[in-house]
């Protein structure tokens, strides 16, 4: 038993699982490299195999020699030393995990910028690892050349190959290398002993990194005649490259002074890849506003690093910095685009946790930023994960006091609304949109959260839909911000598939007529187009009736096809709700049309709620872009399936062509103001009710419903969507609304039998109503204006 024990091979307790040979030290090294895994970890390392049996006396020596000098160098671009074992068999050297220079560079793309940046952060590594042999250590390396050096995951440059590592004061002598391959390498004077006594601390080791230069741009030297051959060293370096490679040693300059004079403005190692990890080294000591300013410069940057260095050296980095410094905020952009880079096991290693924790900062600043980068992580996020930490926080945002976080809120839940689940999606959010819609003193926000409803229509449960999505649009058809009325128009035409054609007939239809002498050109513009396509669809169920039920095919479908037939009318608006959201001054304002008058007001500042004075917060005081070049198609009639309208888009909100200037804008106060009747001969007494018993005139402020909105603030218990006013609604239906839209299914008026002659009555009501109103509108039109008739669309002087 006992002599079982002492006979067992020690290499079986090496903690590392050695795996296949990798090539390119083959006569260059006595070592032959492996790849290996560490066992129980599975973590990837690299080990050194020395063949004992194999080998001579001399080169075993040399090998023990080099275990012993890696051990006690330790230096960011010298090779790192994990384990080693010596057996009467082999002889193992454990290393983080390389690969030979040659192979990588080999690999690389032959030209490109980016290849550019990465040999100057190579060479730049090694100088500096030379410097501190040189210059801290006192010690020459004496092997310096292509085969000497490793790459490691993260794209370093690691100095390895230390079997001839000796004391600067050791005397003069060159080491002899038992090598032939490593003869090319030495330097002239070593066969010229006139020289010797002009060698210094450092001239072997910049003449094998003159070597080294040569060969990163070139391949192997093929001989030392070749080195005379400067075609393809870069004009920043050859200069000093020439320097390296002189004959008399004593003029080679130290490791030290290359990298002081290639860090300067114009210089070889003077670049942004260089700049920025040499940044991320010392971003400990660097203090917060110069972090600030280096995280803001580095996204754009980052396209043009290497990917491995990306992922496995600068963002690990920036993590670092958020999670133990005082980085902040400015690190989500560039930790957010190299995200993309990880694959799935490791984003949720590395970047959700990031995320969760943000999302619980009560910093302004931060959720700013973390709800411009959603789209590019949410991605990742689990639906439990966004339920359960990311949501409760976000919807904090919705009653923010700031208008630019309730609008980046808003616009957050179209990449949140596909995780989200029923209570949070149908309760929750519509929730808070029926207040943002009807009581924000914002015009673009108002004016986003229909936009945003529209977009997420497709993720809501059909009962909630066909409760809240026509109640919804016709409020913001009523809105006293043309942008608003123009998205509640385009939003019906682009979640057309959900509506009834009975809804669309009784409801939709008379809603978007009353808006065809709307003073906007841009909101009529859309609105006769709507009506066309509305018109166009219920014109062909007439004609041919059995195309309802494919008309309707999607109305109370969970999961609707865009590529319903019936769609194909709205192929405009539909590709309106793909779109960007109407810009208001809270986004930077990246452009302005030539045609713009004016220049929009300063963005609010992120830490101070602006004023609800529209011209000075966050809703811009700008109206949606027209549609005006339809006009241009003069007696051209825009046909149900007009394939022209694919070319609208909904988002051109965010770049208005031609923003009203101040005078324009009493024509639309913002809601609760006092001066909406009679100030410009646009009368809001127009806005009459849809519904067969329209209530009396009041401000939006005061709700455009039978039914005051239920404030958000009652918290007493959650409460079905359909509890909450979305305005329009009916005589018939104001007592069932008391018990929950449940209780009525928005039914068809052919359906209704014994309500006929209720209805009857109630029409001729509202066309009484309508008629002794437009004779007062008249009236006081009369008395104001001297000059004749208002022409529509005009501003009262």
């Amino acid at each position: 038993m006992m002599w079982s024990f002492f006979s067992r091979d020690p290499s079986k307790d090496f903690p590392y699982e050695i795996g296949e040979p990798v090539a390119g030290l083959e006569d260059k090294s006595v070592w032959s490299l492996h790849k290996a895994k560490k066992k129980g970890s599975g973590e990837e390392v690299s080990v050194f195999v020395f063949d004992i049996r194999n080998g001579s006396e001399t080169q075993f020596d040399v090998a023990k020699t080099a275990v012993k000098r890696l051990k006690t160098l330790r230096h960011p671009s010298i090779l790192t030393y994990l384990d080693s074992l010596e057996s009467e068999k082999v002889l193992y050297l454990a290393t983080e995990y390389v690969e030979p220079l040659e192979t990588h560079v080999t690999q690389l793309s032959k030209e490109g910028h980016q290849r550019e940046l990465y040999l100057a952060w190579g060479i730049f590594q090694i100088t500096r690892a030379l410097s501190f042999l040189n210059n801290d250590g006192n010690l020459r390396h004496n092997n310096v050349c292509l085969s000497s050096v490793f790459v490691n995951a993260a794209g370093e440059w690691k100095l390895g190959g230390v079997e001839y590592v000796a004391g600067a004061s050791e005397g003069t002598g060159l080491p002899i290398k038992i090598l032939p391959a490593l003869e090319k390498y030495d330097p002239p004077e070593k066969s010229d002993p006139s020289k010797q006594r002009l060698i210094t601390k450092c001239s072997t080791d910049m003449w094998g990194l003159g070597c080294l230069i040569w060969e990163a741009f070139n391949g192997p030297l093929p001989q030392q005649s070749s080195l005379k051959d400067l075609e393809n060293i870069p004009k920043q370096l050859s200069a000093v490259y020439c320097e390296l490679v002189g004959a008399n040693p004593s003029s080679r300059p130290n490791p030290a002074d290359i990298i002081t004079r290639c860090r300067k403005i114009g210089g070889y190692f003077k670049n942004d890849l260089v700049d920025t990890l040499l940044f991320l080294e010392e971003i400990q000591i660097k203090d917060k506003g110069e972090k600030n300013r280096f995280f803001s410069a580095i996204t754009p940057q980052l396209d043009n690093f290497p990917e491995n260095v990306c992922r496995h050296k600068i963002l690990p980095q920036l993590i670092t910095a958020f999670e133990y410094g005082d980085a902040g905020s400015a690190v989500l952009m560039p930790m957010f685009k190299l995200g993309r880079l990880l694959d799935e096991a490791d984003y949720q290693k590395k970047i959700v946790p990031c995320v969760v924790k943000l999302f619980a900062s009560t910093d302004r600043a931060t959720r700013i930023r973390l709800l411009q980068q959603l789209e590019h992580f949410i991605g990742h996020l689990q639906s439990s994960t966004v339920n359960d930490q990311i949501f409760p926080q976000v919807a904090h945002g919705f009653m923010d006091t700031n208008p630019t976080i309730r609008e980046q809120t808003v616009k957050s839940v179209i990449h949140l609304a596909p995780k989200l689940n029923y209570n949070n999606l149908n309760v929750e959010v519509l929730r808070y949109f029926a207040r943002l819609q009807s009581k924000d003193d914002q015009g673009g926000i108002r004016t986003n959260t229909t936009v945003c409803l529209g977009k997420i229509a497709q993720h809501l449960h059909p009962q909630i839909r066909q409760k809240v999505l026509i109640s919804a649009f016709i409020r913001a058809m009523r809105d006293p911000f043309p942008p608003a009325r123009s998205a509640g128009v385009l939003a019906l035409a682009a979640t057309q598939q959900y509506f009834l054609l009975s809804e669309v007939a009784m409801r939709i239809l008379p809603a978007l007529c009353q808006l065809t002498v709307d003073p906007e050109k841009s909101v009529r513009d859309n609105v006769f187009r709507t009506i066309k396509g509305f018109l166009g669809k219920l014109e062909k169920v007439s004609e041919d009736p059995s195309l309802r039920e494919s008309m309707e095919a999607d109305v109370h479908t969970a999961t609707p096809s865009l590529s319903n037939a019936a769609a194909t009318w709205a192929g405009w608006a539909v590709t309106a709700v793909t779109a960007k959201f109407y810009r208001s001054q809270s986004d930077t304002v990246k452009s302005i049309t030539p045609v713009a008058s004016k220049t929009l007001s300063k963005p609010g500042s992120l830490e101070q709620p602006s004023s609800s004075s529209i011209s000075t917060t966050t809703s811009s005081v700008t109206s949606m872009t027209s549609l005006e070049q339809e006009e241009s198609k003069g007696a051209e009639s825009v046909s149900d399936y007009d394939e022209t309208w694919d070319t609208e888009n909904w988002g051109e909100m965010d770049t208005p062509a031609s923003p009203p200037s101040t005078a324009s804008e009493p024509k639309s106060p913002l809601p609760g103001s006092k001066e909406r009747k009679g100030t410009d001969g646009w009368d809001t007494e127009e806005w009459g009710s849809l519904e067969e018993d329209p209530v009396a005139e009041s401000g939006p402020g005061e709700g455009w419903g039978t039914t005051d909105f239920v404030p958000v603030e009652d918290t007493t218990g959650t409460k079905s969507v359909s509890s909450y006013n979305w305005g329009d609604s009916t005589k018939e239906e104001t007592t069932n609304r008391t018990q929950g839209w449940e209780d009525t299914e928005w039914e068809p008026l052919e359906e209704t039998g014994g309500a006929s002659s209720r209805l009857e009555e109630a029409r001729k009501k509202r066309e009484e109503r309508k008629l002794q109103r437009q004779k007062e509108l008249e009236a006081r039109r009369a008395t104001k204006l001297t000059g004749g008739p208002m022409k529509l669309g005009t501003k009262k002087i």
